[in-house]
């Protein structure tokens, strides 16, 4: 194996960026493509085989780019770009960049973060009716709520409304003290606290307050209209088919859908349908409804998220295909000639058993005389 050495130009400002503290991402590319890489200066040297140098070296001018352009370089963003390396796309991390939805409160910008969401906010801007479906941590209805909002504030629609269905994960509660809002409030907050860090909670509350953004648990959108409206189902796979077919039914002139789910995470009962996934087999081939799929490689929570949804999607690939492979060997031709085997028996052996029966029934008749 040849060894190459190559130097890039990045400068000193960048490099501490990327290398991050105690040089913590620079020991992460290292690891994963085994080169090593060395700053002096306003110079890094990336030292090792041919093919993995020029990987390093792409990642890391990719890194310094996104850097450049005032973003913030994180150990998911270090990640995602070594993942895009294997695949000859690192210049997609900076393309993904350059696509702003909106600003926090804080002035924090909100962007997608890796190709998956790209194409679920563009989804979003192309289709009146967008299913976002991935695991927890993808972003779905984060990024939902922050197109409605710059929607919203952009005048494409005339208000927001939320919903999701009141359903406990796998808890019964019992009831809950207040009126109405207090008892759905909990099962929203993770709506609230969304509309709080983009909004701002002044902001919220007083257009709450004039009707413009509502949230509201999903049995109450039965026999409304919803017109000029940004209408956003989270949760959707706690909804039955026929709560799904009434919200889908709901939508008016003017208005925009999101519905985001988690297929591996229901809350209904056991043996229940979800409503989203007989809603993607009916409307798959629907003009105008989009669905964008997310995987393990668009979490952007902590990086132990993504290790925990990775390894729970591979024990039920897993358990899956054990399942179906017990299936099959329960159809086979073994199982039916055991099946036979337990009828009953005929000809000689018939006539033996029989026999045994007679002599048996005759003992016990003697028996009872006797008593």
């Amino acid at each position: 194996m040849s060894i190459t050495e190559i130097i890039i130009d990045i400068p000193a400002e960048q490099i501490r960026n990327i290398f991050g503290e105690y040089d913590a991402y620079v020991k992460i590319i290292e690891r994963t493509l085994n080169v090593t890489v060395i700053a002096r200066d306003a110079q890094v040297k990336v030292i090792g085989e041919g093919s993995r140098v020029l990987k390093a070296r792409n990642v890391l001018v990719q890194l310094a780019e996104l850097s450049k352009r005032g973003g913030t370089i994180t150990e998911q963003s270090v990640n995602y770009a070594l993942s895009l390396s294997f695949e000859d796309k690192e210049s997609a991390i900076v393309e993904i960049d350059q696509d702003l939805i909106c600003h926090t409160i804080n002035g924090r910008p909100i962007k997608p973060k890796t190709l998956g969401q790209k194409q679920y906010v563009d989804q979003i801007r192309k289709k009146m009716i967008v299913f976002g479906i991935g695991p927890a941590g993808t972003g779905k209805t984060y990024l939902a709520m922050a197109m409605a909002i710059s929607a919203f504030k952009n005048d494409e629609v005339g208000r927001i409304i939320l919903t999701r269905p009141a359903i406990e994960a796998g808890e019964k509660l019992g009831f809950l003290p207040g009126d109405l809002q207090s008892k759905v409030d909990p099962y929203l907050r993770p709506l609230y606290d969304a509309l709080y860090q983009i909004m701002g909670p002044e902001s919220f509350q007083k257009n709450m307050e004039k009707g413009l953004i509502e949230v509201a648990p999903l049995a109450y959108m039965r026999g409304r209209t919803l017109d000029n409206a940004y209408i956003i189902l989270d949760e959707a796979q706690n909804t039955t088919p026929a709560q799904m077919k009434m919200f889908l039914t709901r939508i008016g002139f003017g208005s925009k859908v999101i519905i985001t789910g988690d297929q591996t995470q229901k809350d209904l009962p056991a043996g229940a349908v979800s409503g989203l996934d007989v809603a993607i087999r009916v409307l798959k081939d629907v003009d105008g409804i989009g669905f964008s799929y997310l995987t393990s490689l668009d979490v952007v929570r902590h990086p132990l998220v993504q290790k925990i949804v990775k390894a729970y999607e591979e024990y039920e690939n897993k358990e899956e295909a054990r399942a179906r492979r017990r299936a099959a060997q329960d159809a086979g031709p073994g199982r039916a000639d055991r099946r036979g085997s337990r009828e009953p028996r005929t000809g000689r052996e018939g006539v033996q058993r029989g026999r045994r029966v007679m002599s048996a029934h005759r003992t016990g008749r003697g028996e009872g005389k006797n008593r």
